[in-house]
């Protein structure tokens, strides 16, 4: 039961037992050995906060804004690809759960409804992420209807051109969409429930795209992946997004202090540090870590977003005091969908935002903006 999850792990282990393993494995696994996984959340604990007592903390303020758009708690939902692997409402009940709790909700380009379906769900604030397609054609339709649809920011994902090295998927033998095989029946024949609400869902895989051909196993779905990608990304396909969007813009995937730089020249908004949740390079540095190397130098004035690892709200309050503006959650938000649905995404988004303001307390602030890295203590410093 969700009332019986206490926080983010506690909805992990309940979304494990409701999901047929090899869903439940793509999900929650890596690239490679998963360090890079492992590391995004062992990460925080490198960090230590430091409370300043006898405080009056009566009145903790933690409304933020990303992308110029007001929320309510210092973190938002990260686009997730193939939601309705979780959950048959997928992205209808993030968006309303989002909604509810006055945040704002991010569509990924492969998710199982179409973006319009999505936007006409709520009246809220979206963002909608993006590829650079090979079909640059499909690519200006696409954006196209985000803005027709009213979504406020665009989010362009850089660190997926090739597909990571996922051998939980391999092993299991997955297939998008999952079919059953001498392999994988036991598996989901354990979870009848999830094969019904899959089977009997009208949604389908990769709905925002033009033409997606049937597909038998992972190896034509990775071969129509390779076609469907811009094989040579450049900075160049970035500024030229930019300047059509016209809008709020962030780019996602960003590790390295020469490409945050590089962000910001080319007319970005917002760069989200990000190692795609552990899944595409395995020796890639947590973001956490990151955040006070492209702070110094892309300066106050851009927004930066810290994605990876966030379990707890004192994750999300560590991030701010080294210098994030907020956050954004991927598997927290995931393994609430699965435990249950929009009430499981609500309950994840709860959980977070009650740990932020308790710790705020404890720490003795009221405001995101008297967090500061003298609040931390690096323990390896």
């Amino acid at each position: 039961m969700i009332t019986k999850c206490f926080n983010i792990e506690n909805l992990h282990q309940l979304a494990k037992k409701r999901l047929p393993k090899a869903i439940f494995d793509y999900m929650a696994g890596g690239s490679d050995d998963e360090k890079a996984l492992a590391n995004n959340t062992s990460a925080f604990d490198r960090y230590q906060l430091i409370p300043n007592v006898l405080r009056d903390v009566r009145d903790i303020n933690i409304k933020s804004k990303v992308f110029g758009c007001e929320i309510e708690m210092p973190f938002y939902i990260s686009p997730i690809g193939q939601s309705r692997f979780f959950h048959p409402d997928s992205d209808i009940a993030g968006v309303k759960a989002a909604a509810k709790m006055k945040t704002l909700f991010t569509l990924s380009t492969f998710s199982g409804k179409p973006l319009e379906e999505v936007a006409q769900a709520t009246t809220s604030d979206k963002a909608f992420q993006v590829y650079v397609l090979t079909d640059k054609e499909q690519n200006k339709r696409l954006l196209d209807r985000c803005k027709k649809a009213g979504y406020k920011a665009l989010v362009l994902t850089v660190d997926t051109i090739v597909a990571g090295n996922r051998e939980r998927d391999l092993v299991n033998g997955l297939t998008i969409p999952p079919k059953l095989s001498l392999s994988s029946a036991v598996d989901f024949a354990c979870k009848p429930r999830w094969v019904f609400n899959y089977v009997t869902d009208k949604g389908r895989d990769l709905a925002n795209l033009e033409s997606v051909p049937p597909m038998k196993d992972t190896a034509q779905f990775l071969q129509y992946m390779k076609g469907l990608l811009e094989p040579n990304l450049t900075w160049q396909h970035a500024k030229d997004m930019i300047e059509y969007w016209g809008g709020k813009f962030a780019i996602k995937g960003i590790i390295s202090v020469d490409d945050a730089k590089r962000a910001v020249e080319i007319g970005a908004t917002s760069i989200i540090i990000s190692n795609h949740g552990g899944r595409q390079l395995d020796s890639a540095p947590a973001p956490i870590d990151i955040i006070q190397e492209i702070r110094a130098a892309v300066g106050d004035d851009i927004e930066i977003i810290v994605d990876g690892g966030i379990r707890r709200g004192s994750d999300i309050i560590k991030a701010i005091a080294l210098g994030a503006n907020v956050c954004s959650i991927g598997r927290a938000y995931v393994y609430g969908l699965a435990a249950g649905g929009q009430a499981g995404v609500e309950h994840a988004i709860t959980l977070l935002k009650s740990e932020v303001e308790r710790d705020m307390a404890l720490l003795g602030c009221t405001e995101l903006s008297q967090l500061n890295p003298s609040m931390i203590r690096d323990r390896l410093s």
